[in-house]
């Protein structure tokens, strides 16, 4: 730090705020500490009584605030990744499309134990709409010894943040139940599943309604992947009574089961499977009886990622059991929650 005529201070950075008092009037900073002082700065300086400054002398390997700030948020840049101008040290990116947003949280850890920086997020593979803020950084002091932000680039392996656009899915729904197929009760499944995917470009192909018949259902899920499904979604018939067979059915497509059961409530009795067709991958989904009727449920948590082509993991679904029980809210938040999380 250095004291300079404040008509010398053209391109200095301020290493204080400065205050202008108006009587009855105002009183508050007129620039901030780290304002790169312009030439139009110099006559409202000189109208605050500011002859002289106190300014950031440059080091060689020291950084002001925001050349480290736009070092931050090199670890971040990503394509559909947009950013704001650093001020005071800090950037937010957001997001330039409607998609799934992936976090490094391993490298977000390291980045922020170096110290003297941050890196804040929301939670990664939850759905993010066209200019949501996804992350703000910051350099905590004025300047920044520039090997911290080299350590914070080694730290990581790439962009912290990914975003997978959502992609045109043209969806099968198969509804099992001997109440709903003979008429005796209406299907609630239906109307809802549709209601979920109206949020995402996904296309109902239709539904079909059939009986607690394993050869039944596999051949109606066979049905919606001969049709041209991109996904196709099994309701009911998802518990251990002998009369659901819809697990059974599911197995009978061929598909790699990734799990059948999620440590997530409500949607404990999740089944999901992929199958192969002609060079195709169609996820296919058992959901479970929660889905008709609660909230959010672990179909919440997965459907994001079925729908940006993101290739869920048997490791993944366990690691949900951290955060993954709905505490049924009276106004529900999600995503902005920690549910499943």
């Amino acid at each position: 730090m250095k004291k300079i005529r404040t008509r010398d201070a053209v391109g200095h950075v301020l290493c204080h705020d400065i205050t202008r008092i108006v009587k009855g009037e105002f009183k508050g900073p007129v620039f901030r500490k780290g304002h790169v002082v312009r030439e139009e700065d110099i006559p409202v300086l000189l109208s605050v009584g500011k002859e002289h400054l106190y300014v950031w002398e440059k080091k060689e390997g020291w950084l002001h605030e925001d050349e480290g700030a736009m070092r931050l948020y090199q670890l971040c840049a990503n394509e559909h990744i947009g950013r704001t101008e650093p001020k005071e040290g800090k950037i937010e990116i957001f997001s330039q499309i409607d998609g799934l947003l992936k976090v490094d949280a391993e490298g977000l850890y390291k980045v922020n134990r170096i110290g003297e920086m941050m890196i804040a997020s929301r939670h990664g593979d939850f759905p993010v709409k066209k200019g949501d803020t996804l992350a703000g950084m910051r350099v905590i002091p004025l300047v920044i010894e520039e090997k911290k932000l080299e350590a914070a680039k080694k730290a990581v392996k790439g962009p912290l943040f990914t975003l997978l656009p959502f992609r045109e899915k043209k969806v099968g729904i198969v509804t099992t139940g001997g109440e709903v197929y003979r008429g005796r009760i209406k299907d609630a499944f239906g109307p809802v599943i549709r209601e979920k995917l109206s949020d995402y470009p996904a296309k109902v192909l239709g539904q079909t309604i059939v009986d607690d018949d394993k050869a039944m259902i596999h051949q109606a899920i066979e049905a919606w992947i001969g049709a041209g499904a991109d996904m196709v979604l099994c309701t009911g018939g998802m518990s251990v009574d002998p009369d659901d067979l819809t697990p059974a059915a599911i197995a009978a497509a061929g598909g790699e089961t990734i799990s059948y059961g999620a440590p997530v409530l409500p949607g404990a009795m999740f089944l999901l499977s992929y199958v192969r067709r002609e060079g195709r991958t169609i996820p296919v989904a058992g959901l479970p009886g929660c889905v008709m009727y609660a909230g959010r449920t672990v179909f919440d948590l997965i459907l994001p990622r079925l729908m940006a082509d993101d290739p869920v993991t048997a490791d993944e679904l366990a690691a949900l059991g951290h955060g993954g029980l709905c505490l049924n809210c009276p106004v529900c938040v999600f995503p902005n929650c920690g549910f499943g999380k």
